[in-house]
């Protein structure tokens, strides 16, 4: 091969990875963005966020830990444990993540309580 031919298929692959690069860089500004709408108590905000992110980085941790803590303000607790679940696949060891899954599941099992208790007759003394 030619140095000719080798450097124009080394300047298409540098051009390759330049395309390619701003996507994967985008996640973390999608990330912080969706921090500061969480902070803010714009949980739908966060959401749209922290899916561009996934989107971007699909192997982002903190993405899919985030949304699952959105999910789960939202009230959408299966959302939510799906995001943790997916989160320690990529990091099994994360405390964060494993405290929020846990929590999770048992605010789950709290509102499946509450709603019990809505359910049962009303007894009279």
């Amino acid at each position: 091969m030619s140095n000719k031919s080798t450097g124009a298929l080394v300047a298409a692959a540098l051009a390759a990875l330049l395309v390619a690069a701003p996507s994967c860089s985008r996640a973390p500004d999608q990330i912080r963005f969706g921090v500061w709408a969480s902070q803010n108590n714009l949980w739908d905000e966060a959401i749209f966020r922290w899916r561009k992110a996934l989107q971007a980085d699909p192997g982002s941790a903190a993405a899919h830990n985030n949304l699952g803590v959105a999910y789960e303000k939202k009230g959408l607790f299966e959302d939510a444990l799906r995001e943790y679940e997916a989160a320690l696949k990529i990091e099994s060891g994360n405390t964060f993540v494993k405290s929020n899954y846990q929590n999770c599941k048992e605010n789950i099992q709290a509102a499946d309580k509450d709603d019990e208790k809505k359910k049962a007759p009303h007894e009279k003394k």
